[in-house]
């Protein structure tokens, strides 16, 4: 099986059981009232997943979401499956305990890019790393909305929030990069705004087996309004929004007008019709080089963005490695927690030094 951007299925639900029969969006549809200030980019996203899980075909009974602290990790209760309002940060850590015991669920994490790329960076790169079968919505509104409008790990340069009068001066991340640098077998971005661009992305990055990271540039319109907006409208986008399918030439714009290639190590945007067509990078997702240079390409001023899976590779996850190593030790039968506990190897420390029963 193939998802719609070209890419196979990597068995991400072959050991979740189908569901009894067809579902619809409303079957995930909780009781809860939404509450996001009006215009938030969560809206949007919130109806793609609820549109887009009914075509996994799986039971909403071993579907969980665990979010952490941020406007979007309100997000579990308004799906009718299982779900954790977590802590701060700490989301991907919790999502790991499910997977590791559960390997019948499929794991989705919320989080947002200040609970996931500041407080919580380490668990993110660390669940990334290891290789975790569990599907992350990273939600970038570039700013703090929860607690009023600071600044957050992906704020431009010289952004003024409350917290940086004068503009801030850090370099922010970029998640796709930092995802690329961690080892994540599954790397996309989607717009809050394209319900189809983020429906292809989520259903791929959720049929992938192991860690899968979507970022998602979403608004809000509160303490960041129009952070994007030269990706919405048609004039901007035509030269700016890079969609990227494996095995495909990276064309662009009204009847492909604009085309990437490669200048040197690094890529660069030029008229179709001033390139020749071998010239033309054609994109291989399979391709951590082209993935990372295609993460570059994207900068903070948003010249240029893309979005589609950047990468997508099959690697052992750490799930099934650790489930496969706790079944060999039960199969071997010599473990022995009392023999542990009061074993023959003591560490001895009197005057400075430390002996064992070995050396006595």
């Amino acid at each position: 099986m193939t998802t719609d951007l070209g890419m196979p299925a990597l068995g991400g639900l072959d050991l979740v059981p189908a569901a009894d029969g067809p579902q619809k969006a409303k079957d995930y549809t909780s009781d809860q009232e939404v509450r996001w200030c009006p215009g938030c980019g969560d809206y949007a996203v919130l109806a793609a997943v609820r549109s887009f899980l009914p075509t996994l075909s799986i039971r909403r009974e071993n579907t969980v979401f665990v979010s952490g602290i941020g406007c979007s990790s309100r997000f579990p209760y308004y799906l009718d499956t299982y779900g954790m309002h977590s802590i701060h940060g700490r989301a991907p850590a919790i999502a790991t305990g499910l997977a590791v015991s559960r390997p019948d669920l499929s794991v989705f994490v919320v989080t947002g890019d200040g609970d996931a790329l500041s407080i919580g960076g380490n668990h993110l790169i660390h669940a990334l790393r290891r290789n975790v079968n569990m599907t992350i919505l990273l939600f970038n509104n570039r700013i703090y909305g929860l607690t009023k409008g600071q600044y957050s790990p992906t704020s431009e340069v010289g952004k003024v929030t409350k917290s940086t009068p004068l503009g801030s001066v850090d370099h922010p991340f970029d998640p796709v990069a930092l995802a690329l640098g961690a080892g994540a077998t599954f790397v996309g971005r989607a717009m809050d705004s394209d319900r189809k661009g983020l429906s292809a992305v989520l259903e791929a990055a959720a049929r992938h087996r192991g860690s899968a990271l979507v970022e998602i540039y979403q608004d809000c319109p509160i303490f960041n309004d129009g952070s994007f907006d030269v990706l919405r409208r048609p004039d901007d986008a035509e030269s700016r929004v890079i969609t990227v399918r494996h095995g495909e030439p990276v064309t662009f714009g009204t009847d492909g007008r604009w085309a990437v290639v490669r200048r040197g190590f690094d890529l660069d945007v030029a008229p179709t019709a001033e390139v020749a067509p071998e010239d033309v990078v054609v994109h291989d997702a399979t391709d951590a080089g082209l993935a990372y240079a295609l993460a570059r390409l994207t900068g903070q001023d948003l010249g240029h963005a893309v979005f589609g899976v950047l990468r997508q590779v099959q690697r052992s996850t750490y799930d099934d490695l650790s489930r496969a190593q706790v079944q060999q030790a039960v199969e071997s039968g010599d473990a022995d927690l009392g023999a542990l506990l009061h074993g023959s190897d003591p560490w001895t420390v009197r005057d400075g030094v430390v002996t064992t029963a070995a050396a006595r």
